[in-house]
């Protein structure tokens, strides 16, 4: 089946400088951009139910900048004053620096991983008196708890915010050829807005090995998955795709 019309599961870039874009007027295909997430905030009743409190910690971890934004606007709303002295542990350096938009950066109490959450374990160990909390969403990071665990590290988690599936009409889904989906919440997404979904002729693309063992779970045909030996992204994989698949 030609691949004229695809939908990528994001929102539409804010510029037009996106691969996207030159890969649609180089292969003649209409490319559009329809977010099937969405990111929300939990309420401060709901924080509360958790009984959690923040202050009685002493560092905190951030795996996302959903998780600062959301975070930090809670604190707000519930008027806790984060103390000048709190660390940061954050999973990469671009999640630290974006700290900046709520609190002045300083070196000394903010820390960063590489990108993997096992970068984390010699800093924590290092630092095993520090009182952790760490923001999450609906879905838990388990692998977390075990390295502060196996390091008798006192810890505490709370619901921040969460992921839910964006409405949107199953004629709208399913009038396209390809679909690219970026993440397992996509695909749970499309479940919800198509129960009764059959891919039929209907191509699926994704990135990302846990996004492609989900698709496969759930009995779909996975017809391009990103990264591969030739393609280390998405745009790079869907234009060799489309030039092989004239």
């Amino acid at each position: 089946m030609k691949v004229s019309k695809i939908l990528v599961s994001q929102p539409k870039p804010a510029t037009e400088k996106s691969p996207y874009f030159d890969i649609a007027e180089k292969h003649k295909v209409q490319i559009d951009f329809c977010s099937f997430i969405k990111v929300e905030g939990v309420t401060a009743k709901e924080f509360r139910q958790q009984k959690v409190s923040i202050l009685d910690h002493t560092a905190i971890v951030f795996l996302s900048r959903h998780a600062i934004d959301h975070f930090f606007t809670l604190c707000k709303e519930l008027r806790v004053a984060i103390p000048d002295d709190m660390k940061y542990f954050c999973l990469s350096e671009t999640i630290s620096l974006y700290i900046q938009k709520y609190v002045q950066y300083r070196k000394r109490k903010v820390f960063f991983g590489n990108g993997h959450i096992t970068d984390l374990e010699p800093l924590f160990s290092k630092h095993k008196t520090e009182k952790y909390f760490v923001p999450t969403s609906n879905v838990h990071n388990a692998e977390i708890n075990s390295i502060f665990d196996k390091y008798g590290i006192t810890h505490s988690q709370a619901e921040m915010y969460r992921t839910v599936s964006t409405e949107i009409a199953p004629e709208y889904i399913k009038s396209y050829d390809m679909l690219i989906f970026f993440s397992p919440h996509g695909i749970e997404s499309l479940k919800k807005n198509v129960p009764d979904y059959e891919q039929g002729e209907q191509q699926i693309a994704c990135f990302g090995n846990v996004t492609a063992k989900c698709i496969k779970e759930n009995n779909l045909r996975l017809d391009l998955e990103a990264p591969s030996a030739t393609a280390t992204n998405m745009p790079a994989a869907l234009d060799a795709y489309l030039a092989a698949n004239k």
